[in-house]
């Protein structure tokens, strides 16, 4: 029954618990009819109809905060189950959890990328191409290749320190314990939840008993009347206690329904916050190590400057005239000239 009336309204009129006289509808009965239904529940939560009753306003507004868009079941677009709205925020969770690792993953690649570059450029800069260059240009070209060697250093420690500035951050963050505490909220939230459904079949089924009460009481009242049976007023009064009785049970299970659903409500704020927050230290904390990452690759463009600047000094110090005059002087054979033969 997804509508329902007032049951509190319709039983604190004394007039309802009264002794009635013989032939007359119980103002109970008569209340169901007459009380147009403001509420609607959904799996057990109760929730006002649209339009009815005054506007909700939201527990944080203009903040989009979990604890005001997640009460209600996402349903399920295949037709299963749905899925609570705290399950679809401990989802959240375990899918930051997930790309979290993903980044370390993705960071993990860029150190081996880095390791292996830095190993070949050592490994270039060990050979012996070009090697017998001379003069000023043989300086230049010596001090490129050492330059590889330098430059080998500067990409090795740059992925020495990804991995321990930027990778290991991403993969020990919330390592100990998280899954853990996320099962302790899923399982608190669900017994609640479960215990507010468990509350709600207790109300229908007193609801139900009420009707039978109320319909076993008016049975009774019109055969008086028509004299189809000798009951007598005492089996009416008798009725009518029972139905009474019947009101009360249902009053008493919606108070109890009402304080399961408060304590829910309430545990589902505090604990979609405590989500909330974890979920917001997350990006905070991947934020700082990728603004990490960013500031060593500018130190390495930076050091990788540093190991060209010898190369680029030497270069333009590279003088043909001053090497053509160092290779005659080492490698000269004569500098008397030819003359003609005479007779």
């Amino acid at each position: 029954m997804e509508g329902s009336f007032d049951t509190e309204e319709s039983f604190d009129d004394p007039s309802c618990l009264a002794p009635q006289p013989p032939g007359s509808v119980s103002p109970a009965r008569r209340r169901v009819h007459e009380v147009k239904e403001t509420k609607t529940t959904i799996n057990g939560v109760t929730f006002p109809l649209p339009g009815e009753g005054p506007e909700q306003q939201l527990l944080k507004p203009n903040e989009w905060s979990y604890c005001d868009y997640f009460w209600t079941d996402k349903k399920d677009p295949q037709g299963g189950t749905s899925v609570g709205g705290f399950e679809v925020l401990l989802q959240k969770q375990l899918k930051g959890k997930q790309m979290q690792k993903e980044m370390a993953e993705f960071v993990h690649e860029r150190i081996k990328i880095e390791e292996e570059y830095a190993k070949n450029l050592s490994k270039l800069s060990l050979s012996t191409l070009a090697a017998q260059e001379e003069g000023t240009l043989g300086e230049a070209w010596t001090q490129l290749k050492k330059s590889l060697h330098d430059e080998a250093e500067v990409h090795l420690k740059f992925s020495n320190k990804l991995h321990s500035e930027v990778e290991k951050p991403l993969l020990t963050f919330r390592a100990d314990n998280f899954k853990k505490d996320l099962k302790k909220y899923d399982h608190h939230i669900a017994d609640l939840r479960k215990q507010l459904a468990s509350r709600y079949i207790g109300v229908e089924k007193a609801r139900k008993a009420l009707a039978e009460r109320q319909k076993d009481l008016d049975v009774k009242t019109q055969q008086l009347e028509i004299k189809l049976s000798n009951k007598t007023e005492e089996d009416i009064k008798k009725a009518r206690r029972k139905s009474t009785q019947a009101g009360d049970d249902l009053m008493r299970c919606i108070d109890l329904y009402n304080q399961a659903q408060s304590k829910w409500f309430e545990e589902m704020v505090t604990t979609s916050m405590v989500l909330e927050k974890l979920e917001v230290d997350r990006i905070e904390w991947i934020q700082q190590h990728l603004r990490q990452y960013t500031t060593l690759r500018h130190e390495t463009d930076m050091f990788n400057q540093g190991t060209v600047e010898p190369v680029d000094q030497l270069l333009q110090k590279v003088d043909p005239a001053k090497d053509r005059e160092l290779w005659v002087q080492d490698n000269k054979t004569g500098h008397v000239r030819p003359v003609d033969l005479d007779i």
